[in-house]
């Protein structure tokens, strides 16, 4: 258990803010500005929002006094009745420059393409039913990017409660819902019995959704084996094969389009997504969406050989997982991470249809953090 103890001399009052000793021995500097603005009395304990508004003060804060007494620092402002109490183990967490800790930035795990039988699994219903195997699912999802759920219901309804036990259903301009069946005029390859290759979804959205789920209501026909293929596994071994190709493809912004009578979709992607600390955190890549490049065509003399070894490079057996989805299963997986698609099918052999939806990764990891922490107010 750390004890904190209290200071061995009085703070020291600054123009700007005070120095105090903590329980480091050290001398650690606090601004007037973040000590007003964040003493435990400009928080609501209802909306878990900050009441105090600090625009409204007519001078700058300064500390008229601030002593400690016991485990807590003490300060009386100037031109202002007000009176800020801190314990001096809420100061021990911000004396130092960082991110407050979050349960939901996990390492990731690669997979590879054995990995069929590993696959995380969770019951429909028990999911709803239990909020600690939530808390697993939404773990797996973060360290895996891709689950099966089991035993969903043979129902539209069933797919929404399953999705909103992670977030809303975010729409794209595909609407709400899709269905993934054959059409008679399709405006996707998905909706058709051809061969899908591998792909992350919306690409031409400027912030694509963050999870999908694909749920299997029925697969009867010959051929339609799904792909499968974790981005981080290959981008990251494709960082130490081919470092100057993975640069331009983390570096390079691609156009992508998605096109039709009523819509006329446009963004501009990195193939390969970074995260705040340099890692692989996932990928864009759609071969039939990506627009025609108005990138100078010397960039497209490294850009192009780099996209095209990459994309053979998702491709190899060591990576891609393969199997047939059955009816009553939903595949939940990071769009942002997980490269998907279909070998062709024949459509009249059978009955093949999926219903899927999304969701965002961001409120993910906000139902992950409820799940399993504390939060600052609870």
């Amino acid at each position: 258990m750390n004890v904190i103890t209290s200071p061995v001399a009085a703070p020291v009052l600054q123009d700007n803010g005070l120095r105090i000793s903590l329980s480091d021995g050290e001398s650690h500097y606090f601004n007037y500005y973040w000590l007003r603005d964040n003493c435990p009395s400009s928080f609501n304990s209802s909306t878990r929002e900050r009441s105090f508004d600090i625009f409204h003060l007519e001078t700058a804060p300064k500390a008229k006094t601030a002593e400690v007494t016991g485990d807590v620092l003490e300060i009386t402002w100037e031109a202002e009745d007000h009176i800020t109490r801190f314990p001096l183990s809420w100061l021990e967490a911000y004396k130092t420059p960082q991110r407050r800790p979050d349960p939901a930035d996990l390492s990731r795990e690669a997979w590879y393409g054995d990995h069929y039988p590993d696959v995380p699994r969770f019951s429909q219903p028990e999911l709803l039913a239990d909020p600690a195997l939530r808390a697993k699912w939404i773990e797996a999802m973060l360290v895996e990017g891709f689950t099966i759920l089991t035993d969903m219901p043979n129902s539209n309804e069933g797919l929404t409660e399953t999705a909103e036990m992670i977030g809303q259903v975010r729409p794209t301009f595909f609407g709400d819902y899709f269905d993934v069946k054959t059409h008679i005029n399709p405006t996707n390859t998905a909706y058709t019995a051809s061969a899908l290759e591998l792909h992350t979804d919306t690409p031409a959205e400027e912030h694509a959704p963050g999870v999908q789920f694909l749920h299997c209501r029925a697969n009867t026909v010959e051929g339609g084996y799904s792909l499968y293929a974790d981005g981080v596994a290959v981008a990251n071994d494709f960082r130490s094969r081919d470092p100057e190709g993975f640069k331009v493809l983390a570096e390079t912004p691609v156009p992508f389009f998605c096109e039709h009578d009523t819509y006329d979709m446009r963004s501009r992607q990195t193939v390969i997504e970074l995260d705040r600390y340099g890692e692989v955190s996932g990928l864009t890549i759609s071969q039939h969406m990506l627009d025609i490049s108005d990138l100078d065509q010397e960039l497209l003399d490294t850009w192009y050989p780099a996209f095209c070894r990459f994309g053979k490079m998702l491709q190899e057996e060591k990576y891609m997982m393969t199997f047939l989805m059955k009816a009553g299963e939903c595949m939940v997986f990071d769009n942002h991470r997980i490269v998907h698609g279909r070998a062709a099918y024949t459509a009249e052999s059978g009955d093949r249809y999926l219903r899927g939806c999304y969701t965002d990764r961001a409120e993910m990891r906000s139902t992950y953090r409820a799940l399993v922490s504390e939060g600052r107010f609870k």
